[in-house]
């Protein structure tokens, strides 16, 4: 049973999915800690003149966990970012097919910041074709930090296989794992090109760049994972 874990961020680059890709199970570490710099409430679009950041103004204090922050749907920021997407992606092959869809998810109402991420990016990852089961820190009963909480949560998965993101390196050891059964395995991923508008190819863009230009084709994606696209 392969297991990843990550904060819900907000439509992250391929990576994230790349991970999901490779498990069987993918927990969403929800009452992590929110972060300005991390990208729970932020990422990158490309436009013609290179890439622009999306940001979500939110209602937040100092220490609350992601599942506690309130998205200021007042501020109207939903309508604008909405709005920069098309304007940017409008002549992609596929935005006129999947735009619709998230723009009807990303309208919804939401408790938190945390419910609306979920909510889109298991969408996105069902939508590739993923088989991954999904699961939130929040309603489990888990009181550890940092790596104890990772193994933690790796054993109630019934999981024999971690994949890490490879920042995690700095405080995971090999040897704490496998006392508990569970085999560490960092990502390998790493960015490839694949058809963008706006001239040359700009790594690391939000999943929707990779979407609205090719779709919901994993199979193209893992090809330019292996070097062959």
């Amino acid at each position: 049973m392969i297991v990843s874990i990550h904060q819900p961020d907000y439509i992250p680059y391929l990576g994230y999915f790349y991970k999901i890709a490779q498990s069987d199970r993918f927990v969403y570490l929800d009452d992590a800690q929110f972060s300005n710099d991390n990208m729970h409430h932020w990422n990158r679009i490309k436009t013609p003149q290179g890439e622009t950041r999306l940001k979500i103004p939110t209602d937040h204090h100092f220490g609350d966990p992601i599942n506690a922050v309130r998205t200021k749907d007042e501020l109207g920021w939903k309508k604008k970012h909405l709005r920069t997407i098309e304007m940017n992606y409008a002549r992609a092959p596929f935005y006129k097919e999947i735009f619709p869809q998230f723009e009807e998810l990303l309208n919804a109402e939401y408790a938190n910041l945390a419910d609306m991420n979920v909510a889109i990016n298991t969408w996105i990852a069902k939508s590739f074709g993923f088989k991954a089961e999904f699961y939130r820190t929040s309603e489990m009963t888990i009181n550890t930090v940092r790596e104890e909480r990772v193994i933690d949560i790796c054993v109630m998965m019934e999981g024999d296989t971690y994949i890490s993101g490879n920042g995690a390196r700095v405080y995971q050891s090999e040897e704490h794992f496998e006392a508990r059964g569970v085999k560490l395995q960092y990502t390998d991923y790493h960015p490839f090109p694949y058809p963008q508008l706006w001239k040359e190819f700009l790594p690391n863009m939000s999943v929707l760049d990779y979407i609205f230009n090719c779709g919901f084709d994993w199979e193209r994606a893992a090809a330019g994972l292996r070097g062959e696209a």
